[in-house]
């Protein structure tokens, strides 16, 4: 498996595998051939049919600026659903042409060339992460570390920092988030608002959801977020980090950058397993994933057995089995934003079950990990980041509730 930093990325939303990698593409490309003027652009599948609603076009231009750049789009049954084909012109002429896949997360491949990044984990599965901490009676956490090796603490402070300041922005910031749906921004008012004699439970669930609304706004606006393990699930992990961290005194920074390097793992087991794209796998690909990187943070903030933190993950998981991706008119908006509070709520509910349930549990994280991408692999392509299903064809603006 890659290291946990190419998994946690701090960049601009609203997609890590629309806007985050096709961007990142563009850049590599135009600083390998720096006297480029001109660019034609083919995007495929996904990208094609979803692309203006994830401001890719946008994303690539401002990469490739001041160059003139022409998109053209194109369906291909066969190819990478986020596929793009970058052709460079100087003077006319095709001086370089790439292939390349965003395959979730803000990663990118360059077909038929060596990818650059190496693989320092070599377990691949949590069983055989389990079996080595237990035979050098490690936590999950110390052996992320170790793999990881110096600087990643570091690492994971800066990227807590990145979750923190996008809550902090998202619950100042009111209005209305770009693009036809004109959805308002909700974050500010869940947080502030507090019912005649709340009780605790709703309180917790009040501030929770508003925490994974204001990370999620903020990835739709464009604002800079962590990918975690996708712009579209980012408001999943840090809702519960953060709460948890506000709440309990127990939950110290040390703990929740311990939370941060466990959930990585999760994250990067599920990655490297399945898959963490909406276009490859559907939503339980990223807002599953998120919930159970979430859940198993969740329960190593407390200081849970293995047993528990490796159930609590494989709940929040096997309960998005089957998830769609059908955001309306290609916008990471409408169920996107909502849904990333429903995991984290979720999230937080795993865990208690984990809890209370560990010792009769049947099912192994290994197992519904495959079992989640099987899933994926089996659900018809409109449900996977097309908007040609589900909510995205069943939404009309004039049934919008609020018109009546």
């Amino acid at each position: 498996m890659l290291s946990i930093r190419s998994l946690y990325q701090v960049g601009h939303g609203p997609s890590s595998s629309h806007t985050m990698g096709p961007a990142k593409a563009a850049k590599i490309i135009k600083d390998m051939y720096p006297n480029l003027d001109s660019y034609e652009i083919t995007l495929f599948n996904s990208l094609a049919l979803t692309g203006k609603g994830h401001l890719t076009e946008e994303a690539i231009k401002e990469s490739l600026a001041p160059s003139h750049v022409t998109f053209l789009t194109q369906i291909e049954i066969g190819r990478h659903p986020n596929t793009l084909i970058i052709k460079g012109y100087q003077n006319n002429q095709l001086i370089v042409e790439k292939e390349v896949q965003s395959v979730g997360g803000g990663r990118i491949l360059f077909v038929g060339e060596e990818d650059d990044e190496k693989e320092i984990y070599t377990h691949k599965t949590f069983r055989e992460i389990k079996k080595y901490c237990m035979r050098n009676n490690l936590t999950l956490a110390d052996y992320v570390f170790q793999v990881e090796g110096e600087g990643f603490h570091e690492f994971l402070e800066s990227i807590w920092e990145a979750m923190k300041s996008a809550i902090v922005r998202g619950i100042a910031t009111k209005g209305v988030l770009p693009g036809p749906l004109k959805m308002k921004r909700k974050a500010s008012d869940l947080f502030s608002r507090n019912m005649h004699k709340e009780v605790p439970e709703i309180t917790e669930n009040r501030l929770v959801a508003s925490y994974a609304f204001a990370v999620s706004e903020e990835n739709a606006s464009g604002g800079v977020i962590v990918t975690a393990p996708t712009c579209g699930a980012c408001g999943v992990l840090p809702a519960v980090l953060y709460y948890m961290h506000e709440k309990h005194q127990v939950v110290t920074k040390e703990r929740v950058i311990r939370g941060l390097a466990v959930a990585g793992l999760i994250g990067n087991l599920i990655k490297h397993n399945a898959s963490i794209s909406g276009a490859v796998a559907g939503c339980q690909a990223e807002i599953g994933s998120a919930c159970a990187m979430a859940a198993a943070a969740h329960a190593t903030l407390f200081n849970l057995s293995m047993d528990q933190v490796e159930y609590a993950a494989e709940i929040a998981i096997e309960h998005h089995l089957g998830l769609t991706c059908d955001p309306i008119n290609g916008y990471v908006q409408i169920p996107c934003i909502e849904r990333n509070a429903v995991a984290a709520l979720r999230a937080i509910d795993a865990c208690g079950l984990a809890f209370f349930l560990t010792d009769s549990r049947k099912i192994s994280l290994d197992m519904v990990i495959q079992t989640m991408y099987q899933t994926g692999l089996d659900m018809h392509s409109s449900y996977k980041e097309t908007s040609q299903a589900g909510l995205a064809t069943h939404y009309k603006e004039e049934d919008d509730v609020n018109c009546w």
